[in-house]
């Protein structure tokens, strides 16, 4: 299992880069993405503050999909907010990743159709 999740993200990662032009470095950068996709606006120059807050908005979307968090309210400057229906379950920092790394595929085979 763990070598499967290793070859989709690589493929994700790939298509990616192709997409993009830019191969995301890690997982920090592809929540950043998906930030910036929810965020709707396009690309922009983003505050290092903001890139910390699109990166959130990605992992609220991504957790949306299994009923951790819930879409709530676009702000007057369009941007998403998300509140938290479930709390996440204990786990460490490696499971943590694993985790998302799953949900972020998820995400980009069902809304994105990479």
């Amino acid at each position: 299992m763990e070598d499967t999740l290793e070859v989709q993200w690589d493929q994700l990662l790939t298509k990616l880069e192709q997409s993009i032009g830019k191969r995301p470095a890690d997982l920090n950068g592809v929540l950043f993405l998906i930030g910036v996709q929810e965020l709707g606006k396009g690309v922009l120059h983003f505050t290092k503050e903001q890139k910390q807050d699109l990166m959130h908005i990605g992992i609220c979307k991504v957790l949306s999909q299994v009923g951790y968090y819930e879409f709530d309210y676009r702000d007057t400057d369009g941007w998403p907010h998300w509140k938290l229906v479930q709390r996440l379950p204990f786990s460490d920092l490696l499971s943590q990743e694993k985790m998302l790394k799953e949900y972020v595929i998820n995400y980009f085979q069902n809304e994105v159709g990479i």
